[in-house]
């Protein structure tokens, strides 16, 4: 007890009898903080950047995050055709591909994942092939704020439904999943409130759809799934690819069909393909086999 008091007391006191000045956040040398900050994610890197100068100042330094982009950042970037893009700062580059960054066209989207750097890929529906889609007794594009393309092709009726899209992209090493984002019903806003029309869905519970998707070094995927809870926005699982040599392309095929010509289904949206890690896909509202 009298061995605690004595070294508080020295702590307190110098020895012309003045106080003692305590070391304080501000005097950590920032080169010490940004070893610390390296070792964190980037939500929390952020969080702590708030708490004085120094910490901000080391948390913009660019060995920090350059660890935290993904090893092919620069492929991405390359990807936008964005020169300025080239020219941020890490951390500043971070921040930007955490934003989604539209593509080829305007017809796919990619973001990283803000707090684990995942490359997640999204592919609008004007850029997926789609069996009757300029014959409008089937299919037309109607615009609305619920998807990040701000369209979604909708089918009225059809007998032989079929979906197919590409892609080629350096994707880094890691599994990643493949989505389609549909949702059974038309909706709509009516005097600034959602409702859906729900009239049109038939024939997709008569027989399963097929998912599939297969990668250009021979893996393959299949699943039938039957669509289903109308009114809302559901990932349909098309498979799991997996990516072992971040230097080279993966070109991926994937598709979805339902070809039983003795009925005919209608009443779908169908918004764009998701392709992300699939430990994020994990924490999307999906359906799988």
């Amino acid at each position: 007890m009298g061995g605690g008091s004595s070294a508080f007391a020295i702590a307190e006191w110098d020895g012309s009898g003045n106080p003692a000045t305590k070391p304080r956040l501000e005097d950590i040398p920032e080169n010490c903080i940004a070893l610390v900050l390296a070792r964190l994610d980037p939500t929390e890197i952020c969080k702590l950047a708030g708490l004085n100068q120094a910490f901000r100042g080391a948390s913009s330094a660019d060995f920090i995050w350059e660890v935290k982009l993904p090893l092919n950042y620069g492929y991405i970037v390359d990807q936008l055709g964005d020169e300025k893009v080239s020219c941020l700062g890490k951390k500043d580059l971070y921040a930007r591909l955490c934003r989604p960054n539209p593509f080829d066209g305007g017809t796919k989207e990619i973001w990283l994942d803000k707090s684990t750097g995942g490359v997640c890929v999204s592919i609008a529906s004007k850029a997926l092939r789609i069996t009757g889609i300029d014959d409008r007794r089937y299919w037309n594009h109607i615009p609305t704020e619920e998807s990040r393309f701000k369209n979604v092709a909708y089918l009225h009726q059809i007998w032989w439904f079929e979906v197919v899209g590409e892609m080629e992209f350096q994707f880094p090493v890691g599994t990643y999943s493949a989505f389609f984002r549909l949702h059974l019903g038309r909706p709509k806003k009516r005097l600034g409130r959602r409702v859906c029309n729900l009239d049109h869905i038939h024939g997709w519970n008569v027989k399963p759809v097929q998912f599939q998707l297969t990668t250009s070094d021979g893996q393959h995927a299949v699943s039938r799934l039957f669509l289903d809870n109308p009114g809302q926005w559901v990932h349909y699982h098309a498979g799991d690819f997996v990516v072992e040599q971040p230097n080279e392309p993966t070109k991926i095929k994937f598709s979805l069909s339902q070809i039983d010509c003795t009925h005919t289904k209608g009443g779908l949206c169908l918004d764009s393909v998701l392709i992300c890690p699939s430990f994020l896909g994990k924490g999307l509202d999906y359906i799988h086999r």
